[in-house]
């Protein structure tokens, strides 16, 4: 449903940053994300680019490159890493090969709501996420300075499913990543890492019989033409974190970084009032391609999902626990 606003956000993005072009003292981001069109992340990422350059009255321009062009996620997260490029967004698990621990901010059923998510995951107020930055800073070179949120995430198959029996060793896409290759085996199905931008070729093919993700991106990658169901756990409030080099970062000034910090934080609130409105409307919408919902209505059951995935999560990261704790006393 926001195809139709992308364009607009572009086109005045490209204005801005335009405008910006000439500033003598100019600097420019590389700002790097595997979202597709319409997503709300990628929404973000231009408004992002077009607001930072504006409050920073073009001292700072960013030139965004969305759809995996400057690579996959580890990719991107490399490069971030050396500096190739400036700043980039994903799943704050993307970064677990630098802080494992990073990714309890990605672990299923621990948030309360979107609302809750976004205040635990807030870089100037989270202790939990204080303390992971620090570690990223120290041993990565990297700092997370945002985050987006994208609605819960939902698992889509070619069949009905009501509990994890149902996915018993059948083969499900896992983000490549540690998390979910456990969330996967929590599921009961075979986990098999498959990138998102081969994710329709590998449910066409049967590579995979399902898959999980929000409502927003099953929408604008048109899953519905290779899926046909889509049970409504809500194991995940989806946030992305938006991170950058630290070097780069720390060569910007302090006015420009606070200025930066604001944009983000504002377009992460916006993100979580489009994300919460769309979901109904997505429903609406997936049901008219011809797709099936089950929900707690209809038989699905979400304890038994709850149960079988934290008890896998509790076995293989036993180190989340206490930043478990910390998220869960956010307000």
């Amino acid at each position: 449903m926001y195809q139709f606003k992308l364009s607009s956000v572009l086109a005045g993005a490209a204005v801005a940053l335009g405008l910006a072009a000439g500033a003598a003292s100019a600097t420019e981001l590389r700002y790097a994300h595997v979202g597709s069109e319409g997503d709300i992340q990628t929404v973000f990422a231009a408004k992002a680019a077009e607001g930072i350059a504006g409050a920073t009255n073009g001292e700072v321009t960013v030139q965004v490159y969305p759809a995996s062009q400057l690579g996959g996620v580890a990719e991107m997260v490399d490069g971030v890493r050396m500096g190739s490029i400036s700043m980039g967004h994903h799943d704050f698990a993307s970064l677990a090969r630098i802080v494992p621990d990073v990714a309890v901010f990605n672990a299923p059923f621990i948030y309360r709501d979107g609302a809750h998510a976004l205040a635990a995951t807030d870089p100037a107020s989270s202790p939990a996420l204080q303390a992971i930055n620090e570690k990223l800073v120290a041993e990565g070179g990297v700092r997370i300075i945002g985050r987006i949120y994208r609605g819960a995430r939902q698992i889509s198959t070619n069949f009905e499913v009501k509990s994890p029996a149902d996915l018993a060793g059948k083969p499900f896409r896992a983000v490549p990543l540690d998390l979910w290759v456990s969330m996967v085996k929590g599921f009961g199905a075979t986990p098999t890492p498959v990138e998102v931008a081969e994710l329709p070729t590998a449910l066409m093919t049967g590579l995979v019989v399902g898959q999980e993700n929000p409502l927003t991106m099953i929408s604008a990658n048109k899953l519905w033409e290779v899926q046909s169901h889509i049970a409504m756990t809500g194991h995940m409030q989806s946030v992305l974190a938006v991170f950058v080099n630290e070097e780069v970062w720390q060569g910007l000034s302090e006015e420009q970084r606070t200025a930066i910090t604001k944009v983000l934080d504002d377009e992460a609130k916006e993100s979580l009032r489009l994300a919460t409105e769309s979901e109904a409307k997505l429903v609406e919408e997936l049901k008219g391609h011809g797709m099936t919902f089950t929900t707690v209505d209809n038989g699905l059951d979400i304890d038994a999902f709850r149960d079988a995935v934290l008890k896998q999560i509790r076995a293989d990261f036993p180190a989340y626990g206490p930043y478990i704790e910390q998220i869960a006393a956010v307000e």
